[in-house]
């Protein structure tokens, strides 16, 4: 027995050693900050941002037809706004409301780079228009901010982006890659006419680019426990997207006579079976980037953990969601309180975990739920988008640029839990990343899609001079 507790003894011993040696030998992969110039830019830039808003250019669903009026008005505006942009910048229109410019540049054997936005916004619950400090499509600027839907999704990103390229036509400014900007009509449902059209004609002209960069990433502060600098997300990938309805069709009957299986308790036992038996948590590239990214800055117990994922990976990809969700978002079933239906129906969202995909969630939700229940998917569909590279030239020169421009800040790569159009740029371009300097913390992170949209004056100008250095880098 004594042998048995000195070996249990001395295991115990090499796990603890073989902890603090991992833990110990997790450097920090942050890249030393460098100066950088600053950009002044004109107070202008506030109303034209405030102006942009006030165009209700909202994407209802996938089957509801753009508003014309507003999409198109838009466009004039963006005309009126950015005048040596539509001068010096070829512009084509693709499925009408989506914008494709180009700004040539004067090396073409240096691949191009890619700058992404969307146009369109989504609803507002007209409910909430009380809760709001100013109308959502008022285009209010007050001492702080700028409040309106779009200001932070995504219309604050396209502006800058155009605020930025202005300045450098200002200034004379010739890049030397061509450098396109894409800017989707449709990307709250989907992207399809918008985004994805957008890179089926860059294909067909056979552009490869270097980079392209798109919404996604934002500077987190006070959202990573255990961190006090704004953490730099550089979304690498995102998750896939899909909907799968339930159906259950019954011969129905009277309330009073219910079956030993009624139509809506097989619906809800489905839905209760899929919640139960969740897709498992996985390790998988890129969030074995967040944590080596990450673990270096956080206190000494975290970074234990971060240090050794073999040991403590339950709790640490539980806290950053690495797996494929299961969401119940629609039911539907029932005409009368004394009338068992004959069809009852639910729709469950997934977010698909890079490894998995449309079909294997199907596979999994008719493994997991009744025989008596008919899986069919709906709506929107796509499969995880690939993962970028963390050693490529283009992204040291996004992640130097970021350091630079915010020396207190963490660079990390990661991933991105909702869609974007970018998932339609990775055969045309080497690397695929989401990262803006939208700054969110515990309050402004409700506000994406929610109540009260704003983005603040400081913050806007931040985006600005990023999108301007960001090029210049690029083209040096």
């Amino acid at each position: 027995m004594k042998k048995f507790f000195r070996f249990l003894g001395l295991a115990l011993l090499v796990l603890i050693a073989i902890v603090l040696i991992k833990t110990f030998s997790l450097g920090s992969r942050q890249v030393p900050a460098g100066s950088i110039e600053s950009v002044s830019v004109s107070d202008d830039v506030f109303q034209n941002l405030a102006d942009a808003v006030t165009y209700k250019t909202i994407s209802f669903s996938e089957d509801t037809p753009p508003d014309s009026t507003a999409f198109f008005g838009f466009h004039r505006f963006l005309e009126r706004t950015f005048p040596r942009i539509h001068n010096q910048l070829e512009l084509e229109k693709i499925n009408d409301y989506s914008l494709l410019y180009t700004w040539q540049g004067s090396d073409s054997s240096l691949k191009p780079m890619i700058l992404m936005s969307h146009m369109d916004v989504v609803p507002v619950d007209e409910p909430t228009l009380s809760d709001w400090e100013a109308g959502p499509f008022e285009g209010a600027i007050t001492q702080t901010d700028i409040i309106g839907r779009g200001t932070m999704d995504d219309k604050g990103t396209l502006m800058a982006v155009m605020e930025a390229i202005e300045k450098m036509l200002e200034e004379n400014f010739s890049p030397k890659r061509t450098i396109y900007l894409a800017f989707g009509h449709d990307e709250e449902v989907g992207g399809p006419r918008g985004a994805k059209q957008i890179a089926a004609r860059l294909k067909s002209k056979g552009v490869q680019a270097a980079i392209t960069i798109d919404e996604g990433g934002f500077l987190a502060e006070g959202l990573v426990p255990g961190i006090d600098r704004p953490v730099a997300m550089i979304n690498l990938s995102e998750k896939g997207f899909a909907s799968f309805r339930l159906i259950v069709e019954t011969n129905g009957g009277h309330s009073s006579a219910p079956p030993e299986e009624n139509t809506i308790g097989i619906l809800a036992q489905a839905i209760v079976d899929l919640e139960d038996n969740q897709r498992p948590y996985k390790l998988v590239n890129p969030v074995d980037y967040q944590l080596e990214y990450m673990g270096p800055e956080l206190p000494f117990m975290q970074r234990v953990a971060f240090a050794n994922p073999w040991l403590f990976k339950k709790p640490i990809l539980k806290a950053l969601n690495s797996h494929t969700t299961t969401a119940p978002t629609i039911i539907e079933g029932g005409v009368k309180n004394n009338v068992i239906p004959t069809v009852a129906e639910a729709t469950i969202n997934f977010r698909i975990l890079p490894g998995e995909t449309i079909e294997s969630v199907k596979e999994h939700i008719i493994a997991t739920v009744s025989d008596k229940v008919r899986v069919e998917s709906v709506g929107f569909l796509t499969n995880p988008s690939p993962v970028s590279s963390v050693e490529s030239e283009n992204f040291k020169i996004l992640e130097q640029t970021i350091r630079d421009i915010y020396p207190n800040s963490i660079v990390v790569p990661g991933l991105v839990g909702g869609g974007t159009d970018a998932r339609y740029f990775y055969d045309i371009s080497d690397d695929v990343y989401r990262f803006y300097p939208i700054r969110l913390d515990p309050t402004s992170l409700t506000r994406f899609h929610g109540i009260d949209e704003k983005i603040s004056k400081e913050n806007y100008l931040e985006i600005v001079t990023f999108s301007y250095h960001m090029i210049k880098r690029f083209n040096q």
